[in-house]
């Protein structure tokens, strides 16, 4: 049975998931959010969205405790809903991960164009009105391939430059956060809302975005079988995730919005990077510049690796190819899955981030699948095998439930019309529609094991200790 060197500590697995999606847009963007809900309806609605989130990251760190095993939601979902439900959970997770990859290998170079202009000549070709030229081609793919090599040799090399770029990000967002303090003003944030923005109405339309926000929490569960913590911190861990990155949102948003008045930067191109620039403070304004550019790069890292791990689920299961599920002896990591993560990313990024953008709207909708599935197993599992063990549980028990409900929103807030979410009729629509029709045809030609193969296959997916101990063995 093949199984993962346990690498990962505690600062590691809190920089995969934290940094892993911290992502760039929100520092730019900040300023577009200001103009459409006010200051006060993006860092409350974010904090809302994170609460939520938090509740479906209890449902996490329970099942993370029981079975701590790469793929996280593959497993549980599997061991708890069956084979369709579990591979349903594992395809809509590898959309939605390798969604947001393809879209970074484009949008590294399109970000570092804002600084420096040559990104933008050598134009290649255009999709979707957004031309993918030479240079941002080149970035990203080099990008993509340092990443691959990184994590060939083992998780650990690549968890240690996350953990230090993650800190650098921690810096950057404590000397935001200090100089708003001296030299801003309280006053600069009130009245929280210009006229003719309504407070509730405001926080409301920034939720879903804000869960989208903090979904990092299950890059920790996909890992979890990589992790040299027990279960029960593990499970911890989980949570701890969603608390971290949003005090991290909320703490450069704040300085953002108290630095100079928040209405000024709801003006400006660039958000927190162009609110530092004006306040006089040029070196914070690229300051927050690397936070972006580094939130990139972390988010490929994070992404990137958990995205194997999916794969590297579904393969045990025999729901894809059982070469994906090779673990390398030396590394101890899963190369087949990670040059398949690797040929997809790169493959779609050539489409530029004129396509890509399709595939990353309807990666939300793949997210509030994943994470409701996950919840009904929560307490499905429970049921199933009765003697399951938890070291961690979910209090009060009602909570994740809670969560789910977040997840259903995300769904919604996609797909009914006028949201400001909405995905794009009819190209988005397809994409979702041919992502899970490409799914239901995968697994209706896989050979799916039977009898007492599928107990074997179950136990390869569960882990010699997880399988024994939720059959009371």
């Amino acid at each position: 049975m093949s199984s993962m060197k346990k690498t990962l500590g505690l600062p590691s697995l809190i920089a995969l998931g934290v940094a892993g999606v911290v992502g760039s847009s929100w520092i730019y963007t900040s300023s577009t959010f200001f103009a459409d809900v006010g200051a006060g309806g993006m860092i409350l609605g974010l904090l809302v969205g994170a609460a939520l989130a938090a509740c479906v990251a209890l449902a996490y760190g329970e099942l993370t405790s029981v079975i701590p095993r790469a793929g996280g939601e593959v497993v549980w979902s599997t061991a708890a809903l069956g084979y369709r439900a579990g591979f349903a959970t594992g395809w809509f997770h590898i959309g939605a991960y390798i969604a947001s990859l393809s879209f970074y290998v484009t949008a590294f170079g399109t970000l570092l164009s804002k600084y420096l202009p040559v990104f933008e000549s050598m134009p290649l070709y255009s999709v979707n009105g957004e031309a993918v030229t030479l240079p941002v081609l080149a970035v990203g793919i080099a990008l993509a391939l340092i990443v691959f090599a990184l994590n060939w040799f083992g998780v650990g090399l690549g968890a240690q430059l996350q953990v230090a770029l993650f800190v650098i990000m921690l810096l950057i967002g404590a000397a935001l956060a200090v100089t708003a303090v001296f030299a801003g003003s309280p006053s600069n944030l009130w009245p929280a809302w210009s006229s003719g923005q309504a407070p509730l109405a405001s926080t409301a339309r920034m939720v879903v975005p804000g869960i989208t926000y903090v979904v990092g929490f299950s890059l920790v569960a996909v890992l979890a079988e990589e992790s040299s913590l027990s279960p029960r911190r593990v499970g911890r861990a989980v949570v701890l995730t969603v608390g971290i990155a949003a005090l991290f949102y909320t703490t450069v948003l704040l300085a953002t919005a108290t630095v100079i008045p928040w209405e000024e930067v709801a003006q400006m191109d660039l958000g927190t990077i162009d609110a530092f620039t004006t306040a006089g403070f040029p070196l914070l304004g690229f300051g927050a510049f690397l936070i972006a550019v580094l939130g990139l790069v972390t988010s490929f890292i994070g992404l990137f690796v958990a995205s194997s791990r999916v794969v590297l689920a579904l393969a045990r299961a025999r729901m894809l190819p059982g070469s994906l599920a090779e673990v390398h002896a030396g590394s101890g990591v899963p190369r087949n899955a990670l040059l398949f993560v690797l040929v997809i990313t790169i493959v779609l990024g050539l489409l530029g981030p004129g396509a890509i953008i399709w595939f990353l709207d309807a990666g939300g909708v793949f997210l509030g699948i994943v994470w409701l599935l996950v919840v009904v197993a929560k307490y499905r599992l429970p049921r199933r095998f009765p003697n399951a063990q938890y070291t961690y549980r979910a209090r009060p028990a009602f909570l994740p439930a809670i969560g789910a409900v977040g997840a259903v929103l995300v769904i919604l807030f996609s797909l009914i019309p006028g949201t400001g979410l909405t995905l794009q009729w009819p190209v988005e629509h397809i994409i979702l529609a041919g992502w899970a029709l490409l799914g239901a045809l995968i697994y209706t030609l896989t050979d799916r094991p039977q009898g007492a193969d599928r107990d074997e296959a179950l136990d390869e997916l569960l882990g010699a200790e997880a399988s024994a101990a939720l059959r009371g063995q």
